[in-house]
């Protein structure tokens, strides 16, 4: 199972938005996660960079 960790503007434990994300939708302006237990997060911006290999998603936080 390929599940990701999303952070806001880089990797790092302080940025840590969520775990265990199984899917992502956009909408605009913003990034809703799914974790695995159905859970939403919703963080406003755009993505950054995404490393499926290693499951780390990137989100920039700090666009307009």
């Amino acid at each position: 199972m390929c599940l990701s960790t999303a952070y806001s503007n880089e990797k790092s434990p302080e940025h840590l938005i969520a775990k265990n994300i199984q899917f992502m939708r956009f909408e605009e302006g913003g990034v809703i996660l799914t974790d695995l237990l159905d859970n939403e997060t919703r963080v406003p911006g755009a993505v950054k960079s995404i490393d499926l290999v290693n499951g780390v998603v990137i989100i920039d936080t700090e666009v307009a």
